[in-house]
Parts: C-alpha cells; structure tokens; sequence
C-alpha cells in the first residue's frame, strides 16, 4: 500500500459530491433551477480527472482511528479493481445530471442534491477499506435511491420504492451479522478487536464459521447484484424510477454487490467461496439463461432491459466463482461492460420516451417510422454530449481494451494470491478456535511470509 501524509485525495473526491449537494440544498433557490443542474455538473465533472491509474496497488491511503472502544478506523484506499468502479460511477453521475436536464422540472433541487449523495456514498462503498465504515457506505446508498424511486418514479413508485428498500435493506441486516462475526472472531482470537479489512485479511476464518458467514455476506450482496431468485424488486426499481434512477441503479449500484463479494467474500471466507462455488456457479449459468428468455417475453422497453442486466449479472459472478485468473478479469471486465452500455441502453429509452411518451415496444412498431431518418437532429446539445462519449468508450473497451485490462492485472494478481494463502491457513485451523496467543504468533508469522506455504500449527 502506498500511504499518503498529504492531501487526503479520497475524501476530497469521496465527499465532494455530498459537499455540493448541501451547497445545492442550502445556498441556491429554487427558482435558479439552471444554476442547480450547473452545480451538480461541474462537482461530477471534477472527480474523474482526480486519480492516477499507473498504480494498480492501494494507494493515497488515508487511515485514522474513528472510535478507539470499537477499534473502528476512517481507511480509505485505492486499487486497480476499485479505481475503474470509482471512475464509472463518477462519469455516471454526470450521465444523470444530465439526462435529467429537462425530464425533471420538480423539486429539482432536492433531485439533484440526493443523486450527488448517492455518489459520495457509492465511492465510499469501493474506496473503504474498514468494514463498518464500508456498511454505513453501503447503507446510506440506499435511502437517496428510495427517495429518488417515490417521489419522481412512475405511477407505482411506492410500491417499487418499498420493495426495493425492504429487500436491499433486509439483506444487509444479514450482511451486518457477518460483519460483526468476523469482529467478534478475531477479537476472540487475538484480543484485537477491529473492522480493519486489512487486518482481518491476514486472520482467516475456520473453515466452518466461513460457512456460516458466507451465507451472511451472500444475502447481502446478492440482493444488491441481484442474484435469481433475489432479483424480482429490480424489474419494478427499473421501470418506475426515473431515466437518471435507471441509469445509476444499473451502472453503479448493482455493481455494489459483485464489488462486496470480490473485495471481501473471496479473501476473507476463501474456503467458504471454493465451497459455495459449484452452487454459485450454477445459480449463475440458470440466471443467464432464464434472465435472457424472461427478456425476450417483455413488452416494456425497460423491463426488458432491467431483465437483460439479470443475465449479464450472471456472467460477471459466473466468472468470479471460477476463482482463476481469467475468470476475475472477466468479472471486473464485465462489471464496466454492463455499466457503460446498460447506462446508454437506459438513456436512449429515456431520449425516446421523451418524444413518444411510451415505453411500450408495440407502440413503436419499428422505430425507424416513428423517428425516420433525418429526425435525430432534433437532438439538442445535452442529449449529443453525454451520447458520444458512450459511443466513444463502447468502441475503445471493444477495440482496446488493453489499459483497462492492466489497470487491474495487478490487483487481480494479488487477490488470486491473498485467496490461496487465506486458504491454507485456515485448513490449518481446522474447525478449532485457536487460543489468543497461538493466534497471534501464527498472524505475526504471516506478515512475515510472502510466499503461499502452509501454516503449521
């Protein structure tokens, strides 16, 4: 990890959006309705440009204690699988300041501010490095998106509001309960108690409470994917929620979960993941088939959509659990490929639905005579902005995907290592729970060892 004593470059970047949203909230009156949409821009557009992706480890690391009792700390840090994440869902949020131009004409303040929340939250998700710091991330995601579905979502936006609260937000319970027995565990063991992911990585779990804690962690994050069978609350999120709510529901927050489950499912419960992955393998192959002929029976343009992210979802954890090299790339590939061309699919629906004022695909028949050619000129300069650069990224990740691709070699690399390294230590442990002191001198040994041997107890 590269530590940082400078400028804390994370949380700038990190609150920044949420700084703008209160400026918004407070500062600017509602009337001056173009001096809100200028704000929430330029905040957005000033967070791409902030990182460096030559390094693919953790880096500007910012670590402080938050409270001591508790052994909580403020860490934040950067690697090449995180990097790409934290810039998709930076440029996503201009996509939806954006698209939201003319579509939204009331309460436009509390809409822009809310979905500025929701990227100061989202990065936080792929920037912390402590577990409870990443739950209160994880959670504070999750009240703008309802607000965002209720109040300027369609004519059953209660319903999916609800919905949509009641299954992220039970699923996360679940996960809070494996957090908490990963704490208690370790704290049992070493007498450190700490949420410090850094530290927990190097104190696997036996074999038989990662089962357990698994299954805690799989609730929550398969919810937020989704994975069949947690997956029905997404069709009606989708199709009540605004165009912008469209948009970052499906580039960034679904990528919430498949982000969880590589960060600290595969390092911290590899046993557990080598386990569950035949099932998780299946689950997935079942997904992209049945998410694929769902779609194909839709006859609402966004439904059919949000079903097709359904199968594409299943590809990226299908090559998660294959627990190998290729397999993560691909994962890590397919976590930006859906982002970039779901998040324009979703905003195309949106620039048409603004001149036929249906989704229905009967409706249409044909595109081509409803918009025939020569129409797409009345596109103003908002909607060509932020279509080009979709285009643009569609053809260059297609073409030359070269840099992504190194972006995360190196952190992926690590990974793989870290998984098997966890792995035999904790087929050292056994089932047992090893005394404090054997513990320690076995987690003092390790921090020492850089290679992948076995553990002895």
């Amino acid at each position: 990890m590269t530590d940082t004593h400078g400028f804390p470059i994370l949380s700038v970047i990190t609150f920044l959006p949420a700084i703008g949203a209160t400026f918004i909230v407070f500062f600017i009156k509602k009337e001056k309705i173009e001096v809100i949409k200028w704000s929430a821009l330029f905040i957005s557009l000033y967070l791409p440009f902030a990182y460096d992706s030559k390094n693919p480890d953790f880096q500007w690391v910012e670590k402080s204690v938050w409270i001591k009792r508790f052994g909580i700390h403020y860490f934040l840090g950067v690697d090449g699988i995180s990097l790409l994440l934290v810039l998709l869902a930076t440029f996503i949020t201009v996509v939806c300041i954006l698209a939201s131009w003319s579509e939204i004409t009331k309460k436009v303040k509390g809409y822009m501010a809310l979905f500025l929340y929701i990227e100061t939250a989202s990065l936080g998700v792929f920037l912390s490095m402590d577990l409870f710091l990443f739950y209160v991330f994880w959670e504070a995601v999750l009240i703008p998106m309802v607000f965002i579905i209720g109040i300027w979502g369609g004519s059953k936006r209660l319903y999916s509001a609800i919905k949509f609260f009641i299954f992220t937000f039970l699923g996360s319970l679940f996960m809070l309960i494996g957090i908490l027995a990963l704490y208690f565990y370790h704290g049992k063991m070493t007498g450190v108690y700490t949420f410090d992911a850094t530290t927990l990585f190097q104190n696997p779990v036996s074999p038989g409470l990662q089962f357990w804690i698994f299954i805690a962690f799989f609730m929550g994050f398969a919810v937020k994917v989704p994975m069949f069978p947690l997956h029905t609350w997404l069709p009606d999120a989708h199709t009540e929620a605004p165009t912008a709510g469209s948009i970052v529901l499906a580039a960034v927050l679904l990528k919430l979960g498949t982000y969880g489950f590589l960060r600290f499912s595969l390092p911290l419960l590899p046993n557990a993941s080598m386990q569950f992955a035949p099932l998780m393998i299946g689950v997935s192959l079942f997904a992209i088939i049945y998410g694929a002929l769902v779609t194909i029976a839709q006859k609402d343009i966004k439904k059919l959509i949000a079903y097709s992210s359904v199968s594409h979802m299943g590809f990226v954890m299908l090559g998660m659990f294959t627990l190998n090299a290729e397999g993560l790339k691909g994962s890590v590939m397919q976590m930006i490929n859906h982002g970039i061309s779901t998040g324009a699919l979703f905003l195309l629906v949106g620039m048409i639905y603004e001149r036929t004022h249906t989704r229905m695909i009967g409706d249409y028949t044909g595109i081509f005579k409803i918009m025939p050619e020569g129409s797409l000129k009345d596109l103003g300069w908002r909607e060509r902005i932020v279509t080009i650069p979709f285009i643009i990224m569609v053809f260059w990740i297609g073409i030359f995907p070269g840099p992504v691709l190194q972006t995360m070699d190196a952190s992926l690399n690590n990974l793989i290592k870290q998984v098997e390294r966890n792995y035999k230590k904790a087929l050292a442990y056994g089932d047992t729970l090893p005394d404090s002191t054997e513990a320690t001198a076995t987690i003092r040994n390790a921090a020492g060892d850089s290679g992948l041997e076995r553990i002895d107890r």
